[in-house]
């Protein structure tokens, strides 16, 4: 989990300010060399680290916050405020809107993920309207044109290629092809090296000078550490970058590149992938990635995320059987179906405030979800319509059918019925509503994957 190791001990950190009442001046710039050490294991540049450290412990003393009621409390919200600051206040959007089609370059060495998230860009854009054509400039490294078809398959997203031709030639012929046939955004995915060198950085500014993109995005791998904002910095200086891809983020539990690359380059990061799926991409929030290392949850993408993976009419469906107490195995086998989409549970769980500190060491098996699905799959359709069909002989057959025990399929339908029991009893008083992640919290099944005295 991103910023695992980093949340962890800066946590650790309010949790000595908190505890002391009143604070010194003192015990500020102590917790904030803690807080300096933290960022430096979490591989921060060593001048952002120093210069974020003494912003806080400036303010904090400056503004008089130790003189408040809850000094530790102001101390927190300033880190929050120069955390966010650090990584650019702002989000900074990707440059589409100027001109038709918007062009968007993707640089940067290989193995970084440049081809896939040109694909996961593609399909973010895709789903929000656009029309996408992805442009194969990648002639030199062996099956990387056949890489951006399949992946360009898998978005339904087409790709343009005219095999091992010069890429200026083929930028241009994209150009002329999106124009004439509707295309309103240009994804090129450029060659990489294992390093930089002249050869590359030349064969870039020629497609930049001939085609002048509106975004030049650099993706660099974020498990890299201090390399990757090296080569940011070594990529803006030769081609002038407008943005960063950050990959991985996922996988690293530092995050030093995420807090290092804007105060280094002055370039923002604009998208950062968080997984190997295509639709694992998200836009950059420096307020919101701030709130998760510091362990307040980020339940703003967490929403987003709901929005554009669940279908909201049959959630809307589903609300409305639970209103009337009709929801069903089949709404049950949707919901988690739906809920799965949206990532591993503890990943969502993550993002939920306070939520992120108490799951840090637990280990959720998401294969708990995979087998109560196992479970209603092996009902027959009238089953999952009619629970009260259920007798020993057909949970029998339906433990042998899933694999499980017909202790597991007696625990489903216990839970189901409690929730068909508690909804019964929310639904009686007027005016009071459960709100929750779908699948999460009270649905069946759930139970087994959570840490002890977790809801």
């Amino acid at each position: 989990m991103a910023f695992e190791g980093l949340s962890e001990k800066i946590s650790a950190v309010f949790k000595k300010l908190k505890s002391k009442g009143k604070l010194s001046e003192q015990d500020v710039k102590t917790a904030m060399r803690e807080v300096r050490m933290a960022l430096l294991e979490a591989d921060v540049n060593y001048k952002v680290a120093k210069d974020f450290t003494n912003s806080v412990v400036e303010r904090a003393v400056g503004e008089k916050i130790l003189e408040s009621l809850t000094p530790a409390q102001m101390v927190i919200k300033i880190v929050n405020e120069e955390l966010t600051k650090l990584m650019g206040s702002e989000q900074v959007r990707a440059n589409i809107y100027q001109h038709q089609p918007a062009i968007l370059m993707l640089c940067g060495l290989q193995g970084s993920g440049k081809t896939t998230h040109a694909a996961k860009l593609a399909a973010m854009q895709k789903k929000k309207g656009h029309r996408p054509l992805l442009v194969a400039c990648d002639v030199y490294r062996p099956a990387a044109i056949e890489q951006l078809k399949v992946v360009g398959s898998q978005a339904n997203v087409p790709v343009f290629e005219m095999g091992n031709e010069n890429p200026v030639k083929i930028v241009n012929q994209a150009l002329s092809f999106a124009k004439d046939h509707g295309h309103d955004i240009l994804i090129i995915d450029t060659a990489g090296r294992l390093h930089i060198d002249e050869k590359l950085m030349q064969e870039l500014k020629d497609i930049k000078e001939a085609v002048t993109p509106d975004d030049i995005l650099l993706v660099v791998d974020s498990m890299t550490g201090q390399d990757a904002v090296n080569v940011a910095k070594s990529f803006n200086d030769l081609l002038d970058i407008t943005g960063v891809i950050l990959t991985k983020l996922d996988g690293d539990t530092r995050g030093g590149a995420a807090l290092s690359i804007r105060a280094v380059t002055g370039k923002p990061i604009k998208f950062v992938g968080t997984g190997e799926k295509l639709e694992n991409i998200e836009e950059f929030h420096p307020e919101r990635m701030a709130s998760r290392i510091l362990g307040m949850g980020d339940m703003l993408t967490l929403i987003e995320e709901a929005s554009n993976k669940m279908d909201m009419k049959k959630a809307e469906k589903m609300a409305d059987k639970l209103a009337k107490n009709k929801f069903d195995y089949n709404d049950l086998l949707e919901q988690f179906n739906q809920v799965k989409k949206m990532g591993s549970i503890k990943s969502l769980l993550s993002k939920l405030p306070g939520v992120g500190k108490k799951i840090q060491d637990v280990d959720i098996d998401d294969r708990q979800m995979d087998r109560v699905c196992a479970i209603m799959l092996s009902m027959t359709p009238e089953e999952r319509s009619n629970p009260k069909l259920m007798n020993p002989s057909r949970k029998r057959r339906i433990a042998a059918g899933s694999g499980m025990k017909v202790e597991d399929v007696n625990r489903l339908i216990k839970q189901f019925e409690q929730m068909q029991k508690m909804m019964k009893q929310l639904n009686g008083k007027k005016g009071k509503k459960r709100f929750g992640l779908p699948g999460m919290g009270g649905m069946p099944g759930m139970n087994n994957m959570m840490p002890p005295n977790f809801m």
